[in-house]
């Protein structure tokens, strides 16, 4: 008799601001395009699962993708990745973003940084309030 040990699959976890309206958003957008929960994870930036994470320096201004595979990436290295992995229509949008120069998705993604707080207000609370079956696919 052959037993199925079948590892659990690693998915990528995305750090947000908890306290920017512009990224929960991002946070409610990735839940929706990932319904049965196999893309990804979120965890906040200010939270003990940053600690845990061993990332070491300042916590950033920016949205922190720890792919899968191990890579931290951020600002726009990590929206486009979080595009490829959404498929379909936003990966060739992050496919076509990512012609252009890195340095020109950084100047535009420290734009949009600098006036999130400004555009967006931050959801009521340090969380967005969510259905309990999707509360589990965040980390403390």
């Amino acid at each position: 008799m052959t037993q199925n040990t079948t590892a659990p699959k690693v998915i990528d976890r995305l750090f947000y601001d908890g306290s920017c309206g512009f990224c929960h958003r991002w946070v409610l957008f990735l839940l929706r395009h990932d319904p049965d929960g196999s893309r990804f994870r979120f965890a906040l930036l200010q939270g003990d699962a940053w600690k845990a994470a061993g990332i070491t320096g300042e916590i950033p201004d920016s949205l922190v993708l720890q792919a899968a595979d191990g890579r931290v990436l951020f600002k726009s290295d990590a929206v486009l990745e979080l595009l490829e992995r959404l498929g379909g229509g936003w990966r060739a949008l992050g496919r076509l973003a990512g012609l252009l120069p890195r340095w020109l998705l950084d100047l535009g993604y420290d734009g949009v940084a600098r006036v999130r707080r400004h555009l967006f207000l931050p959801p009521p609370g340090a969380c967005p309030i969510l259905p309990a079956d999707l509360r589990a696919r965040f980390d403390s």
